[in-house]
């Protein structure tokens, strides 16, 4: 396999730069063996900033990719990385255009627009600490308040597939799926909540399990069937044969990262809300 090709990217951003990173590192992934070495500017609003981002890019020449409110700034920037000869981008800049002109509405200048404490901001904080009180099998009374409920083995990316969701306002709980528990009964009760199984390939399964362990400086005697892969295969048959019986909808996460499989769930959310407007007769 041939070596990574390494180069210097700066996000330069007004507010957290949580924009930059995704939209730079869903580009990067189009490139095979191309990986950046991010220098991130969050909160860049004064000459000052500026000239500390403009002295680091220039200790280290690369790609620089902003989003900036003020103008005065962003073309502060812009011109001293052509001066440089540095590529210099505003992500945004493309999309707010055709926005504009499709709509024919002014663009409002203020920062960190997209993070205003809304209505859904205060929905995803709410689905956070849902998320926190349920996880790991905690199943109060209020069960029928959750949006999902996500059940599989250990090492299936529940807990952070549930935190995922809750960054998208989905109140979300797990259950463990453990050799010789029962299911807690409120799970098969529940009517409101999706319920969805999680598995992957047992080989996958002890491999995380082995590196869980040796984090944890665990011992090798002793660990029972957590490791056996025949045990662990069990377990997932378990899973799949519970989640068929009670038709419960199965994400094989094996190769899926966690953003994928909540988008999957996500996606399961969206057509069983379509399914009941078509039942109700009601609009979409």
């Amino acid at each position: 396999m041939d070596k990574p090709t390494f180069f210097h990217l700066h996000l330069v951003s007004d507010s957290t730069g949580e924009t930059l990173m995704t939209v730079s590192r869903a580009a990067i992934a189009r490139y095979e063996n191309v990986e950046a070495i991010e220098h991130v500017y969050p909160l860049v609003r004064t000459d000052r900033q500026v000239n500390r981002v403009l002295s680091e890019v220039e200790a280290s020449p690369g790609i620089v990719l902003f989003t900036l409110v003020d103008q005065t700034i962003s073309e502060r920037l812009l011109r001293r990385c052509r001066e440089m000869s540095i590529p210099c981008v505003d992500v945004l800049d493309p999309l707010v255009h055709v926005l504009q002109s499709y709509l024919n509405v002014p663009t409002i200048s203020r920062i960190g627009a997209q993070h205003s404490l809304d209505a859904d901001y205060f929905r995803r904080i709410e689905a956070l600490n849902f998320v926190m009180v349920h996880d790991d099998g905690a199943l109060p009374d209020d069960i029928e308040e959750a949006d999902v409920i996500v059940i599989g083995v250990s090492r299936t990316s529940k807990t952070p597939t549930s935190i995922y969701l809750a960054n998208r306002g989905v109140k979300a709980t797990n259950i463990p799926i453990v050799r010789d528990m029962p299911v807690p009964p409120a799970v098969f009760t529940a009517e409101r909540p999706l319920i969805v199984g999680l598995v992957a390939t047992p080989e996958r399964i002890v491999q995380l399990r082995e590196n869980r362990l040796l984090s944890l400086n665990a011992i090798r005697t002793g660990r029972g069937d957590y490791v056996d892969r025949q045990a662990v295969s069990q377990e997932i048959a378990y899973t799949r044969r519970l989640c068929a019986e009670n038709e419960w909808p199965i994400i094989d996460v094996t190769r899926r990262s966690i953003e994928e499989t909540a988008a999957a769930i996500l996606a399961l959310l969206s057509d069983r809300k379509y399914a009941a407007s078509i039942t109700d007769g009601g609009d979409i």
